[in-house]
């Protein structure tokens, strides 16, 4: 086989991220049409991730969370996004680079998207800070509620487990492993 020296592998990559952050970027200025919601798989050591040292313990090498009906100030940028949610009843602010994102999945359309996070994608620059302060214990701003999100679990929820359900008395969707919708290769 001939050497792939344009690097198609990388440019399609590229391409697919730029769905996502189009996406997201309209999310944030309008927020979800209709019945469509997100599960972002990261990893969450990845260089430019800022996480909590609550979550970092928590999830030491992914997560998976669910932008629904419950999340707050969505900022998107060319190299990542930001993002309020609430954990355990705790909101939290997450910075996560677009290299770290492994899985965007929109199950109200079954659209999914998977990403090879690359090593040279993953060196860190020198110096930068990759864990945020631990949370303070006050509630996220009224107008939003925080949306609990979950690590993902390769077996089936009962829909009881230590997040517990919604404040208002709603139940919350379980987060499914990504895992799930991939093909094999």
């Amino acid at each position: 086989m001939a050497d792939d020296q344009i690097r198609y592998d990388i440019l399609a990559q590229e391409a697919l991220r730029g769905v996502m952050r189009k996406v997201l970027a309209e999310v944030a200025r309008t927020g979800l049409p209709g019945n469509h919601h997100f599960f972002i798989t990261f990893l969450t050591n990845a260089p430019g991730v800022r996480i909590s040292s609550r979550l970092r313990e928590k999830y030491p090498d992914q997560m998976t969370i669910v932008l629904q009906y419950q999340y707050w100030d969505l900022k998107v940028t060319d190299t990542g996004f930001e993002i309020g949610l609430s954990f355990s009843d705790i909101p939290e602010k997450l910075e996560i680079p677009f290299a770290a994102v492994r899985g965007f999945y929109d199950p109200s359309v079954n659209f999914e998207l998977e990403f090879d996070v690359r090593e040279d994608e993953l060196a860190e620059p020198a110096g930068e800070v990759t864990e945020l302060p631990a949370p303070a214990e006050t509630k996220a701003p009224a107008e939003k509620k925080p949306a609990p999100a979950r690590k993902p679990a390769a077996k089936k929820k009962t829909g009881k487990d230590d997040e517990g359900d919604a404040e208002d008395g709603k139940p919350v969707a379980d987060v499914v492993s990504l895992d799930a919708f991939r093909k094999n290769k």
